[in-house]
């Protein structure tokens, strides 16, 4: 019999499991045998090649896979394909009611999910029953009501088409819900792969589908490993790919779909600092510090991983840390009292390992608790690593697992310079009762959602995503939904209009026009530039006369127009109010000069003079406009819960390269060039070569308009090298290319390096007259980025 007296005593857990008779039960319904769900059916190929699911808790084989191959990839893409004309066309409200039923659906099979999840990734039933599950619920019910909206609220979009998905296994149900969710209420169809080593709870949501009246095709799943997940990122039929996992691999990723025309968000691997200051409560930030690193094991691509404490509270933190983890039980996944369940793979175990013992070999000091540990399993102890230096690869690349760094800070200005002091940007947790410190910090620290007194907060109305080689692109709120529409206007490819002005090299044949020495000069800094490489080229106007000699910029304009941009940061920091004015001053300013662009125009493009004053008269319309935005497009504020509020913080890319078609060249440049600025990105831009003169008489305004030295630098040249600096340059964070099909590819491949985010067009698919196309939000959207602040409020 139970002493309770004993237990009250001793304080002792006892056993609590959780009953998984009706997962054991759901897995023998299919003889433990799964292959792929496609048009509505499960399909297993008895001689295909195979891979064992096993619970990573237990070590017991919990299913046999089927692995998908480049034949069974083309069988789900023609299933989405046949579904996506209906889908697309059925009523945003139609769709609403099938998102509603699959969220209802979660829910009643909560239990029997919740359980199959924990089994399969070895994650806590606390967790998965009480934060992953009800959050896959909350997607789908969140994208019904957007589903509902989506004809008014993204009108002049459609959906972008088929989608392929790949999902990793740290939260496989939970991030198929942030994938499917959206793009179902957009009306896309999809092909979904699953990871390799937890694919179940994904056949068992195929099986959800079915029940709530999803229409076949819609929803395409196929298992396998990294080969399958190729396949999917290389097929020529996808309109857009969404990935979640490693930095590695998405680079990969943007490099196979360079110059295809997909549409890709990458959600990717972070080190997220946890910030603590001396004002915090110490107590609540090591409570922070259990859900920050030893939720899910470690395994969460935004774990504050680095914590970094101010050295007056250091020792005592770090005092409380030890003795709280002393407290923490690991174990069976299943048994509702652990804290910590089991690491998703042996493989994982050992990279872990690995990287522990790599940073005690770097001068590290380890602690761990002395915590009963499984006899079998993959397990892995919560980890202290003290005395790490700030370059070691310790805090500067994933460990994935339950393992934390400790170092000091002095300052608040020393804090943002080590959270920063990464190649990350995914998020970041701030600890602090003096709010004035606590927001400074939020606003300073490089990363795509920021956490105030609180860590791992998720909800399906905050975007999440990240900065820097944490990817691009949000899942989640209303720019979760961008990621799966496109423009309604016709993308097709045009091709290049033709004439006869020529750019050449070396001396004129001839006289310049009216016998006038018209040198174009680059734009760097402020000020006028001779290029490095020392040459020039000739432009000649629309009757073959060399009209102007224009700087040949190279690699090393690029750089120092990068430096200047750089140091030119007060622009980002102005209000929207002040950068409207300048804006403004601009318009004033070029308006005062119209006869010499128009003129240009006509001799450089063979324009009529009513052609160049209507393109003369837009561009001033354009800066207007980008003006009135300035200091009115910007964030929200929402309530995911009663006692929490998130700010969704516009925020500038910081310096953006800029690549100008030579169609209607004033007002395309305009049109690329001022929602940038409205935003607070300063520029490298690129004109195109034949328009390069009209630069000349710009650079001549921005001086005089109050633009602050290095926000707006021009550099000349041969276009798609010049572009191809800006895509390779760490400097650079962001890429507008609007020009030929094979600058495309090249921009896309090459801005791989440091995973900036590209826009690229051709230039010939745009009419910049165009109003409903050539201005307006979309152009914003593209010109800043979502840091989603949580806070606590009310409490």
């Amino acid at each position: 019999m139970t002493d309770i007296a004993g237990i009250l005593s001793s304080m002792e857990y006892g056993p609590a499991p959780e009953d998984q008779s009706l997962a054991v039960q759901w897995l023998e319904s299919h003889d433990r045998q799964f292959g792929h769900f496609i048009d509505g059916k499960f399909i297993f190929a008895k001689d295909s090649e195979t891979f064992d699911c096993i619970n990573p808790a237990t070590d017991e084989r919990l299913a046999t896979v089927s692995h998908g191959t480049k034949e069974t990839v083309e069988f789900a893409y023609q299933a989405a394909r046949s579904a996506s004309p209906n889908w697309a066309a059925m009523s945003g409200h139609h769709r609403a009611r099938i998102l509603y039923a699959l969220a209802r659906q979660v829910q009643k099979h909560s239990r029997l999910v919740a359980v199959l999840e924990s089994m399969n990734n070895g994650k806590t039933i606390r967790e998965s029953r009480d934060i992953d599950i009800p959050l896959v619920a909350r997607h789908f019910y969140h994208h019904a009501g957007w589903a509902e909206l989506c004809e008014t609220k993204f009108a002049g979009r459609s959906p972008v088409g088929i989608c392929g998905l790949v999902i990793p296994w740290n939260f496989p149900l939970l991030m198929l819900a942030w994938k499917v969710a959206p793009a179902l209420a957009a009306g896309c169809t999809m092909v979904l792969k699953p990871a390799e080593y937890t694919p179940l709870t994904a056949m068992l949501f195929a099986e959800i589908c079915k029940s709530a009246g999803l229409p076949d095709g819609v929803l395409n799943i196929v298992n396998g490993d990294g080969r399958t997940g190729e396949a999917i990122v290389a097929h020529d039929g996808l309109s857009k790919i969404a990935f979640t996992g490693s930095t590695e691999v998405g680079r990969k990723i943007r490099k196979t779909t360079a110059g295809s025309g997909k549409k890709i968000s990458l959600e990717l691997g972070g080190k997220s600092p946890f910030i603590v200051y001396a004002t915090a409560d110490l107590d609540s930030a090591v409570e922070g510090v259990v859900d920050a690193i030893w939720f899910n094991q470690g395994e969460v691509c935004c774990a504050g991983s680095r914590a970094l404490v101010q050295e007056a509270v250091a020792e005592t933190f770090i005092s409380k840390l030890k003795m709280r983890m002393e407290k923490l039980r690991i174990g069976d996944p299943l048994d509702k009292g652990m804290d910590i369940g089991a690491v998703v793979h042996p493989v994982q175990v050992e990279s872990i390992k690995s990287r522990v013992s790599e940073a005690m070999s770097d001068g590290a000091s380890i602690w761990q608790p002395e915590l009963q540990m499984p006899e079998k399993g993959s397990f892995y102890p919560p980890t202290l690593l003290l005395n790490v230096e700030p370059s070691s690869p310790a805090m500067q690349e994933e460990i994935f697992g339950p393992v934390l760094t400790v170092t000091t800070f002095r300052t608040p200005d020393e804090a943002v310079a080590l959270a920063n002091n990464s190649k990350y940007g995914l998020a970041a947790s701030i600890w602090s009762q003096d709010i004035d410190t606590a927001f400074e910090t939020a606003k300073n620290v490089n990363a795509g959602v920021v956490w105030i007194n609180s860590t791992n907060q998720f909800d399906a109305s905050a975007g999440f995503g990240g900065y820097r080689q944490s990817g691009f692109g949000r899942e989640g709120g209303m720019e979760g939904m961008e990621e799966y529409f496109k423009p309604l206007f016709s993308q097709a490819k045009k091709g290049r209009k033709t004439g006869s002005s020529k750019v050449g090299a070396g001396p004129a044949k001839s006289a310049l026009v009216d016998d006038i020495d018209r040198t174009i000069k680059l734009y760097i800094g402020g000020k006028q530039a001779r290029p490095d490489s020392g040459y020039s080229f000739i432009v000649s106007d629309k009757k073959e006369r060399p009209y102007a000699e224009v700087g040949l910029g190279n690699r090393k304009d690029i750089r120092n127009a990068v430096e200047a941009a750089e140091a030119a940061k007060t622009w980002s920091g102005m209000t929207g109010h002040q950068r409207a004015q300048v804006l403004y001053f601009l318009a004033e300013n070029l308006e005062l000069r119209a006869d010499e662009f128009t003129s240009q125009l006509q001799t450089l493009c063979g324009y009529s003079a009513k052609a160049a004053n209507a393109e003369f008269d837009a561009s001033i319309s354009r800066i207007f406009h980008y003006g009135a935005w300035a200091d009115k497009f910007d964030g929200s504020v929402r309530a995911p819960q009663s006692d929490m509020l998130t700010v969704a913080l516009r925020e500038p890319w910081g310096v953006v390269g800029v690549c100008c078609p030579s169609e209607q060249p004033l007002l395309s440049m305009i049109s690329l060039a001022m929602p940038t600025l409205a935003m607070g990105n300063r520029i490298v831009l690129v004109p195109d070569q034949q328009s390069s003169p009209i630069l000349g008489n710009f650079y001549q305004v921005l001086e005089t308009s109050d633009v602050p030295a290095g926000v707006f630098n021009i550099i000349t040249g041969v276009g798609n090298e010049l572009a191809k600096t800006l895509a390779q340059h760490d400097g650079i964070n962001a890429v507008w290319y609007f020009g030929t099909g094979e600058g495309i590819e090249m921009v896309e491949r090459e801005s791989a390096g440091n995973m900036k985010f590209t826009w690229v067009e051709d230039g010939s698919n745009r009419d910049w007259h165009d109003v409903s196309t050539a201005q307006g939000e979309g152009f914003l959207f593209r010109a800043s980025q979502i840091k989603t602040i949580w806070t606590p409020f009310g409490v």
